[in-house]
């Protein structure tokens, strides 16, 4: 119901209680004049207490919005008067009985968020209907980071971020959580796996022997010439080098094949050396904070970053304004799937609620307190006519039936009144 409509039922419920005081009154007065003969006297003992029944009731009803007839009678104007009292505790009604944190969680948990989002996402066409809002939101994401303010603003914080940022402390942190229980040994083990592989294939191992046989031939070619005075040289070269190949590759499979292999432990020996010059040497961090800042400086690195984020935004707006987007599409589709899986797996649902549950449990003191802050502050600063004239507008039609009720009521209890006068002793 719109204002307009409001305020004309207000009016409306304002006239009748009116009329209906202006029709009592009246016939108080007829009743008068016919000096309370006969019925008369009943219908004034009626009159009479229907008029103070229907005056005192619209004192009432005007009390609580303003004061009757501009007068500065104590205890009127109720509302605007105490409109500070009934905004906090207003918003202490609120927070305590709607967003209790208990209540909350119960709600979610009655609510089971997981199986309504998954039947969303599972029904209709829904799950493009969620592709659609987030194109929407991507663009509109784009056109935000395009405004040049927006993008001056991200230069600065990702430079000074950079700037401040100790990138060899945080490379050995980073470094060290990944050898963590033995996971650089799991690193080696597949990188000597993977080399003894390449290097037990025949082809391999006839490159690397020629590539060797050239680089003596190229480094050592008196040495060769001496061996061709006793030996076929290109026999004996390839016969070195295919030995040599396999002594390597024989030396790879057995680090691979022993945990406690010596070079093992060389290894480990290197990398916790690296590791505590990338967390604790001066000179290392200075060294690496040095390259940092050069390659920050470099105009070169600022055009290759800028025409990689100017590539990629092309890219998302020519696919996200074309009717088949391929982000779109696999947005859509990743969101059916999702729906379809959380419907499959009671349990992945189960976990959903709970996560959601004990995140509405971590966040509700905050939630309660902030919104309960922002209802009081808000009455507060409510102008007092504003606050009357919206409650009144809501409210007013309904107290207009007080008047109603008290013009009957006292009507009938002044007809009580005037036979217990005429019947009792």
């Amino acid at each position: 119901m719109n204002t307009q409509i409001k305020q004309q039922e207000l009016n409306r419920m304002k006239r009748i209680a009116t009329v209906l005081l202006i029709f009592v009154t009246a016939l108080f007065v007829i009743a008068r004049l016919q000096h309370d003969s006969g019925i008369w006297a009943w219908v004034a003992a009626f009159a009479e207490a229907a008029m103070i029944g229907a005056l005192a009731d619209w004192f009432a009803v005007v009390a609580l919005f303003k004061r009757p007839l501009g007068l500065p009678i104590p205890h009127t104007a109720i509302i605007p008067q105490n409109k500070q009292r009934i905004a906090d505790n207003l918003a202490l009604f609120v927070r305590d009985k709607f967003l209790a944190t208990e209540t909350l969680v119960e709600k979610i948990r009655a609510f089971d968020p997981a199986q309504k989002i998954a039947g969303w996402l599972s029904s209709g066409n829904n799950a493009d209907l969620f592709a659609d809002k987030m194109q929407a939101v991507v663009i509109k994401g784009l056109d935000f980071i395009d405004d040049s303010r927006v993008q001056t603003a991200l230069r600065t914080a990702i430079q000074q971020n950079l700037n401040q940022l100790n990138l060899g402390q945080t490379v050995g942190k980073l470094l060290g959580i990944l050898t963590e229980d033995q996971r650089h040994q799991l690193l080696l083990d597949e990188g000597l796996r993977k080399l003894a592989a390449a290097l037990d294939d025949p082809e391999t191992q006839k490159t690397l022997a020629g590539m060797i046989i050239e680089i003596a031939g190229r480094e050592y070619p008196s040495l060769l010439q001496m061996l061709g005075m006793v030996a076929n040289t290109e026999e004996f070269s390839l016969k070195i080098a295919n030995s040599l190949v396999a002594n390597v590759n024989s030396w790879l499979h057995a680090i691979g094949d022993d945990p406690s292999h010596p070079r093992r432990a060389q290894f480990d020996e290197v990398v916790a050396e690296f590791l505590e010059r990338m967390k604790n040497d001066p000179v290392f961090h200075a060294k690496i904070e040095g390259w940092k800042q050069q390659l920050l400086a470099s105009p070169l690195t600022a055009m290759y970053i800028n025409g990689l984020w100017a590539q990629l935004k092309h890219w998302l707006r020519n696919d996200l304004s074309s009717a088949d987007s391929d982000l779109r599409q696999k947005i859509a589709n990743a969101a059916r799937h999702a729906g379809q899986w959380l419907i499959d797996n009671p349990a992945l649902r189960d976990s959903v609620n709970e996560h959601m549950a004990d995140a509405a449990r971590a966040m509700a003191v905050d939630l309660r307190d902030t919104i309960a802050t922002h209802i009081s502050t808000t009455v507060k600063q409510w102008d007092d006519a504003e606050l009357v004239r919206e409650l009144e507008l809501s409210v007013g039609s309904d107290l207009q039936y007080i008047r109603l009720n008290g013009t009957v009521v006292g009507g009938l209890i002044g007809l009580v009144l005037h036979a217990l006068v005429m019947f009792l002793p």
